[in-house]
């Protein structure tokens, strides 16, 4: 039997910080113009927010992908290798949609009840 976790850890962690640079930069473009409801005479200041955002973003998620790389199994045959990598990823897409849309939840809560203005 061979032991193909090696693979699996370059596979894994080039398709997620493929996936995690793309959504955050969607994300930042995106997400300067909630930001920007918020606090309407401070543009300079929402772009930095918009900018902390994102790098929370960044090392949430990559830390996450470090921690789950040590919960790995022993992987011995190429199936196995393609079911590993797609739960793990499966995961860590759910909780990256699960935070966004937590985030949007705060940020129309935060608009609606006119706390920043």
């Amino acid at each position: 039997m061979q032991n193909l976790n090696l693979i699996g850890y370059t596979i894994f962690v080039g398709l997620m910080v493929f996936i995690i640079v793309v959504v955050g930069k969607i994300c930042y473009k995106n997400g300067n113009v909630f930001v920007a409801e918020l606090i309407p005479s401070q543009l300079e200041l929402c772009r930095k927010i918009n900018k902390t955002l994102l790098i929370g973003y960044y090392l949430v998620n990559i830390g996450y992908c470090a921690v789950n790389l040590s919960f790995w199994q022993t992987i011995n045959s190429p199936p196995m290798l393609v079911e590993v990598i797609a739960m793990k990823m499966a995961g860590i897409i759910i909780i990256l949609s699960a935070l966004h849309y937590l985030n949007i939840y705060v940020i129309y809560n935060l608009h609606r009840k006119n706390v920043l203005l």
